[in-house]
């Protein structure tokens, strides 16, 4: 089998200096981290509206959906995981360095895995928001009925079930879903967000 032989042409495409001077905006990572069920994803729709209503360009990017698509051919073991949030952070760089306010939803239980992200999509672009809502209350809500499931042991590998999670040691950002309202939390990772 011949070797493939790569050409990339970034040096040829258009910076993301065009980009973002065309959209008036930076682009700019929000990794949100926490338990399933924990709020990513209503916190992460709530900001997408406001910014939108400010005139920012965002992308969510969800696990659910994600897995769904490019990454439907992953499971959840170790390897697995680390083969999700890579391909991820790849995608969410392509979006920021097109000046588009990223927001990625993921749990990446590991402080590894995270700082994997951070590293490929770059560290000033990237910031990271713990939604730190308790395993209980993750647990209360069980909208997907997943962690019912994990503690029967029909579901392996179950972040905080029967696999760990780590939580963030100094996150850019830290919200408990269960103590605050969503207005709250929305206008904290918006005022995130206009700070880059």
């Amino acid at each position: 089998m011949a070797d493939k032989i790569i050409y990339p042409i970034f040096d040829k495409m258009m910076s993301r200096e065009d980009k973002e001077q065309l959209l008036g905006q930076r682009g700019i990572m929000i990794w949100m981290t926490g338990l399933s069920g924990s709020g990513k994803s209503t916190v992460a729709l709530g900001v997408e509206r406001e910014l939108h209503g400010r005139g920012i360009l965002c992308r969510i990017l969800d696990g659910d959906n994600i897995r769904s698509g490019i990454n439907a051919n992953l499971g959840f073991s170790p390897e697995d995981r680390r083969e999700n949030i890579r391909r991820i952070a790849e995608i969410g760089k392509l979006f920021v360095d097109t000046g588009i306010v990223t927001i990625a939803c993921f749990v990446s239980p590991t402080i590894e895995l995270r700082q994997m992200a951070r590293d490929i999509i770059g560290p000033e672009d990237f910031r990271e928001v713990y939604i730190a809502t308790p395993l209980a209350e993750c647990e209360r809500r069980d909208v997907k009925g997943l962690y019912a499931r994990a503690r029967r042991g029909e579901v392996k590998d179950f972040t905080g079930i029967s696999a760990p999670f780590e939580a963030p040691e100094h996150p850019d950002l830290s919200l408990d879903t269960s103590r605050m309202t969503l207005r709250e939390e929305v206008e904290a990772v918006v005022e995130l967000v206009l700070q880059h």
